[in-house]
């Protein structure tokens, strides 16, 4: 089995048993215990779970990983989704870009071909880049900025933001349950994603594989309330039936 897959497999079953033992993942995948182990440690460090001696639970709902680590996790696969993404956004056209890491993907990769766009972001890492298109018309949203990620959040963000009516909205997400729900960290940054949503004529939403399952301790709202979801991997059995239920379009940039 690819490591990717039972990455993902481990952590749909350390979330629906809330304990997982090693020798319980080792008689299931069939593998040795120095590879559960390492895909243990792994998934530990991208906050996908909590380590403990003999087995996992899942991480604490209130606590994210640094800004530093989430842009260094899954980079490639997050480009392969933000390229994918922006061919679904004609030139000249007006959009929201969320805070996140895999939002600030999509940036990169509408910077090489994309021209004339009009971008309202409360990302200070989004407005950088876009800077160096003469041709886009970048507009900032105010606020309180978080030191931590350059995220602009607080009700004058969210002020802001309800003015507009955009064509497309692209959000990241810290993590989707497998009832669907869009769970984040921060009571005010889900309120500002809340308004992007409603605001939005087209929502799409840009996750990689390590987003299904993932706790976080606020909810967003519902996966059906988005588009498009652009991942990289297949998502779960039960968000696949929420996507199909709901009639969400899916785009899956393949397993790299």
């Amino acid at each position: 089995m690819k490591q990717i897959p039972r990455h993902q497999k481990i952590t749909e079953l350390v979330k629906k048993q809330g304990y997982v033992s090693t020798d319980e993942l080792v008689e299931h995948f069939q593998v040795s215990p120095q590879t559960i182990r390492r895909d243990l440690n792994e998934l530990a460090e991208m906050n996908q779970i909590r380590r403990y001696h003999g087995g996992a639970t899942m991480p604490l709902s209130s606590e994210n990983t640094s800004y530093s680590l989430r842009k260094s996790q899954n980079f490639s696969e997050k480009d392969h989704i933000a390229e994918a993404l922006v061919r679904h956004i004609p030139d000249q056209a007006t959009l929201f870009i969320d805070i996140g890491t895999t939002p600030e993907a999509v940036a990169r990769a509408l910077i090489k071909n994309h021209k004339q766009l009009r971008v309202v972001t409360n990302n200070l890492n989004v407005a950088s880049l876009l800077l160096s298109k003469t041709d886009f018309k970048v507009i900032l949203a105010g606020g309180e900025v978080r030191n931590r990620d350059g995220g602009i959040i607080g009700e004058a963000t969210l002020d802001f933001i309800q003015q507009f009516r955009l064509d497309f909205g692209i959000l990241g997400i810290s993590g989707i349950d497998f009832d669907g729900s869009l769970l984040d960290f921060d009571y005010h940054e889900v309120r500002v994603k809340q308004a992007i949503i409603e605001n939005s004529r087209h929502v799409f939403l840009a996750v990689d594989h390590s987003k299904f399952g993932r706790n976080a301790m606020v909810k967003l709202g519902s996966i059906s309330q988005i588009d498009t979801l652009f991942t990289d991997v297949a998502p779960p059995e039960e968000i696949q039936a929420i996507l199909d239920n709901y009639q969400v379009a899916l785009e899956v940039t393949g397993e790299l």
